[in-house]
């Protein structure tokens, strides 16, 4: 329910390259034709359309002819009216850019797809286990989900109470990937989304002084940390890297005394 109540809420001018992975393509060509009545996205068009093509196919028709639109539609397309303004109508057919393979893998829709799809795109894609791919792609995934791995002989790894039973149970998809007699299992689970809370002042004013407040305390803390007490320090606790020079009076006094000894 509130997923649905979430996409209900998306509208061109809310869209960003992350939420865009969220709708498909009837909601595209909605949104497009009846952007048509806004002026500042009449404007804007052009930033809309490259929010759009971040996660779509967008091909406009030369012609609205029926074996055309079949022939894309065939292809996975959705084909619609879209209406730039009052004299500029054009037919596009629009698809949303399919995630096959872990190069298809972004910051922006790695937390828009189930950790059973992320099953599906590393088993079409693996060969040597989660070491074989990119430190880059690696870093993708564990933005979005939790990633844990373990490598067992084929008769060891479903051993009751094991690890890979006590994952399975905590809601984890597993990708087996077998190295001989040996088995790597990729265990992966969707995060929870965190949002970070945010300070919501009456003015830019406040907002200074909210910086200008918190600087002057951290600058007391910083104060409070150098500070120390004398009577703490002894012998041996006490030492310094740096190198005290000797005073040239006390030595002559010193060298003066030692030769009157003798």
């Amino acid at each position: 329910m509130k997923e649905t109540s979430s996409k209900q809420a998306l509208s061109l001018k809310t869209l960003t390259k992350s939420s865009v992975w969220d709708i498909q393509e009837n909601d595209v060509l909605r949104m497009l034709d009846s952007g048509s009545k806004d002026a500042e996205i009449k404007d804007n068009l052009r930033h809309y359309v490259d929010i759009i093509r971040s996660a779509f196919s967008i091909e406009e028709l030369k012609e609205d002819k029926a074996p055309i639109r079949k022939s894309y539609e065939k292809q996975g397309y959705k084909v619609g009216v879209v209406t730039l303004d009052e004299n500029n109508k054009v037919i596009w057919a629009v698809r949303k850019r399919p995630i096959l393979r872990v190069t298809d893998l972004t910051y922006e829709n790695i937390r828009h797809i189930s950790a059973s799809k992320l099953i599906e795109v590393l088993e079409r894609n693996f060969g040597g286990g989660w070491d074989s791919l990119s430190q880059s792609i690696q870093d993708i995934i564990e933005s979005g989900f939790d990633v844990s791995t373990t490598t067992l002989p084929k008769d060891r790894l479903h051993k009751k109470g094991g690890m890979y039973e006590k994952k399975v149970a905590d809601g984890y998809e597993v990708l087996e990937v077998e190295k001989g007699t040996w088995v790597e299992a990729i265990f992966a689970k969707l995060k929870p989304e965190t949002i970070k809370p945010r300070m919501k002042f009456d003015s830019l004013d406040d907002a200074e002084d909210m910086d200008e407040e918190e600087h002057f305390n951290n600058q007391e803390e910083e104060e409070e940390i150098d500070e120390f007490n004398e009577d703490d320090i002894n012998e041996d606790n006490y030492r310094t890297t740096f190198e005290i020079e000797a005073d040239p009076d006390e030595e002559a006094e010193e060298l003066s005394e030692f030769g009157s000894e003798e």
